[in-house]
């Protein structure tokens, strides 16, 4: 009978390794953020305090650095559910995600068009991250109908909806401070009647 060599278990990355990974993705997010996506990733590297082979050795290329600073967005943006969830009444944790949300819009304004030039497309990207974003819209939401501070009959897709719309006003200058007033207004029409 032959047997089988155990297969190794994956080894975590050595810390300095991950304080590096960590360090690349969020100033790769401010980099591409501020010069676009076209920005030179041994700048990337530089601005991290790097060499440019340890960021190639974390992102082989340009795609997966983009992809990278998405994905993480996206899992800091269901993070912060559970955070909000925890530390704040129900219909300020709402608001406090919601005006995140805001902010990861302007990241993924940012990062859409170079992912949509990826080989077939960015929407295996976006469909694995919209089951994050709905997931946690779907709990606050829950929680803040249960709490009686919004109305009842609110669907959470359609709140996440009129959130994706804000998307809509990332054209101008000041439209960060636009989407925070619509953020507000949205909290006050999903208020129960009086």
């Amino acid at each position: 009978m032959a047997r089988k060599t155990p297969q190794p278990t994956p080894r975590k990355p050595r810390a300095d390794a991950q304080r590096n990974r960590e360090r690349i993705l969020e100033l790769a997010k401010k980099a591409f953020t501020r010069s676009g996506a076209n920005i030179s990733l041994d700048e990337v590297a530089k601005q991290a305090g790097v060499g440019a082979g340890t960021l190639y050795r974390h992102f082989p290329t340009r795609e997966a650095l983009l992809e990278a600073v998405y994905r993480t967005e996206v899992e800091k943006l269901a993070a912060a559910e559970r955070e909000f969830s925890d530390k704040l009444p129900a219909v300020e944790a709402l608001r406090a995600w919601m005006l995140l949300f805001v902010d990861y819009i302007a990241t993924k304004e940012i990062i859409a068009p170079a992912l949509n030039s990826l080989v077939g497309g960015a929407s295996k990207v976006f469909e694995a991250s919209g089951d994050q974003i709905k997931g946690a819209i779907h709990a606050l939401v829950e929680r803040a109908i249960a709490s009686g501070d919004i109305r009842a009959d609110l669907d959470p897709l359609d709140l996440l909806r009129a959130l994706i719309g804000v998307s809509n006003v990332a054209s101008g200058p000041d439209w960060q401070q636009s989407a925070r007033r619509l953020v507000e207004i949205l909290i006050a029409g999903s208020r129960p009647p009086q």
